[in-house]
């Protein structure tokens, strides 16, 4: 019992890390912008290598988890994370950049493939919903965090040998990787066997797969919603600055944290929500909502769109979980391989911040930004033609408030 708690911290220690360092990128813009003079456009260039490894890279790590186990595979992620972060800390160029957080992202990648099941098999099947629900909550909580300590940080001056202030925090992070590897190679790591929903398909299952329309359409509907995910928040503190005239290690980097941690407490509503109504309901009025706020943010006052940048992230909270859920219940087979294929649409988190940051460069960002509305069209799309082969069951008021009441009981 001692070892599977000592294991579940390590687990949970894995997912603020990944949080941590993943939504550095967004307050992170504006500051790289004028750090190394860049346009728009080539400063799109940095989620877009971040998240071309995740979507290079999901399909793969299942396979390795599956041929080397879990601890060669979480060595490896901490190893490419940690050359990552201290090419950028030696070398702080835009070029190293760019080639710094691919290979970060390649690390982070494997990291999330590996650690679902290791934490499955860690808490046991049984009580896999309610860790699933305490690393979601540390995901935020991390998400939340880091735009603050990054605040933090740009608060001291720069010197001339220390020009580039935010380097010093992928210093930390080289620091806290050596750690975690450390850990790694000492805790006790059990064999894990992947579910059905983890297991890697053969090239003729993705080929079976990629030929039939609903996977097309749901690969769409991930790619629409992590691209709007990341545009709001790797575009917002510039936007805010562009247009506003807010500071972005202030205001900006404090718009960023309350985007996360609003879509933290979202999804926690949202676990409610989906078990009173059909999730294609909940889908779709989130998704009208969020168009709500983008425009506001967007066409908004300087309070107001202030405000309603935060705000969207508490719409967007239920996106990623619905559409995959209703992905996953629209095909019969292969659960596995469609799962893999649908993670690689992670790189709609690459696509669409740069296509509004190339755009940004000839129409200016506030129009570039107009991209967003496309993708949560798409996403609002879903709601309407999605025809699951089994739909989420639902309760009434008073049955949720007795379930959660059997539960707490439970607990006790």
């Amino acid at each position: 019992m001692k070892r599977a708690t000592l294991l579940m911290g390590y687990i949970m220690c894995v997912w603020f890390a990944i949080s941590f360092v993943t939504n550095l990128i967004g307050p992170l813009m504006p500051v790289v912008i004028s750090d190394f003079h860049l346009s728009l456009g080539m400063a799109g260039f940095l989620p877009f290598s971040f998240f071309l490894a995740y979507g290079l890279i999901s399909i793969p790590a299942g396979a390795l988890v599956e041929a080397r186990g879990p601890r060669f595979t979480l060595l490896l992620a901490f190893a490419l994370n940690l050359a990552g972060c201290l090419a950028i800390s030696l070398s702080p160029t835009y070029l190293v950049v760019i080639g710094g957080l691919f290979v970060i992202g390649l690390g982070m990648a494997m990291l999330q493939v590996v650690i679902n099941p290791l934490m499955r098999t860690t808490g046991g099947e049984q009580h896999f919903a309610f860790f699933s629900v305490m690393a979601q909550l540390v995901f935020g909580a991390a998400s939340f965090v880091s735009p603050l300590v990054f605040a933090a940080v740009m608060k001291r001056p720069a010197t001339p040998a220390r020009p580039i202030v935010w380097v010093e925090l992928y210093f930390a992070f080289v620091a806290a990787y050596l750690l975690l590897l450390l850990i790694t190679f000492r805790i006790a790591i059990p064999q894990v066997t992947l579910a059905e929903d983890e297991r890697p398909g053969t090239v003729a299952v993705y080929k079976s797969l990629i030929r039939e329309r609903p996977v097309q359409l749901f690969f769409l509907g991930i790619i629409a919603y992590v691209g709007t995910e990341q545009s709001l928040a790797d575009w917002m503190s510039e936007f805010l600055a562009t247009y506003h005239h807010f500071s972005p290690t202030v205001e900006g980097a404090h718009a960023v944290s309350l985007f996360w941690g609003l879509m933290s407490i979202g999804c926690l509503l949202g676990l409610a929500l989906v078990r009173l109504l059909d999730s294609r309901i909940v889908l779709g009025c989130a998704a009208v909502l969020a168009i709500g706020c983008v425009a506001l943010a967007l066409f908004g006052s300087a309070d107001v769109s202030l405000g309603a940048f935060s705000a969207a992230g508490f719409f967007l909270s239920v996106m990623w979980s619905i559409v995959f859920s209703l992905a996953l219940n629209s095909v019969s087979r292969y659960h596995g391989a469609f799962s893999g294929i649908l993670c690689t649409g992670i790189t709609g988190g690459a696509i669409v911040p740069s296509l509004v940051g190339l755009l940004g460069d000839h129409v200016g960002l506030r129009l570039a930004m107009l991209t967003v509305f496309v993708t949560l069209a798409y996403i609002l799309s879903v709601s309407f033609w999605a025809r699951p082969l089994v739909r989420n069951e639902t309760v009434g008021i008073s049955e949720l408030f007795s379930l959660g009441k059997k539960s707490s009981q439970a607990k006790v």
